[in-house]
């Protein structure tokens, strides 16, 4: 039987695009391996080059918001939604960037027992907020994150990571979508 990313029965294109196979190819150097959610997408390439676009976009473009933090943002979110793939991943994702196992554990298990600062607080407790209640957000939250030096720009950044995945989160959780076992023993 093939280990599949999903419960879902969407084999991948084959064969791939040249431009997806450069790209997963790209994945194995860097990452040596490619991710799930990667193959999981790679059933539709118009879906994947738009999941790849927002996520390169949201994670990895010009921001005020650190690697480490977009990171951090992910795994509070992904905490507060129970998702099995994105606490995995990204979860060693922050122990990779922060050089410490402990606050990626902390962060996956509950972030307020985190040794933050106080914009770091700040970020989390928005992306919390956001997940959880996020009609509730008032001027008086953006002006929490103000106070902590965060700008408006800072600000939709947060949101969009937040958004990002909660959107995730919910198609991962959906489809149970596994991650790679290499996750699960990356900077421990």
């Amino acid at each position: 039987m093939t280990k599949t990313p999903t419960a879902l029965d969407l084999p991948m294109v084959d064969p791939l695009p040249a431009d997806t196979q450069k790209y997963f190819d790209i994945c194995q150097d860097k990452l040596g391996l490619v991710p799930n959610v990667l193959q999981a997408y790679a059933f539709d390439i118009d879906k994947l080059n738009a999941f790849s676009a927002l996520y390169n976009d949201v994670m990895l473009g010009a921001s005020g918001l650190s690697k480490l933090e977009r990171e951090m943002i992910a795994v509070v979110v992904s905490s507060v939604n129970k998702c099995f793939y994105c606490l995995t991943a990204h979860g060693a994702a922050v122990r990779t960037l922060s050089g410490d196992p402990i606050l990626g554990e902390m962060l996956v298990m509950n972030w307020r027992t985190a040794a933050l600062d106080a914009r770091q607080t700040a970020m989390l407790h928005f992306a919390e907020l956001m997940t959880t209640d996020s009609a509730k957000i008032t001027e008086a939250d953006r002006d929490g994150l103000r106070k902590v030096g965060f700008s408006d720009r800072d600000i939709w950044d947060i949101a969009s990571v937040a958004g990002f995945y909660n959107m995730t989160n919910r198609m991962a959780s959906a489809t149970d979508m596994r991650p790679n076992d290499e996750y699960h023993s990356q900077a421990r």
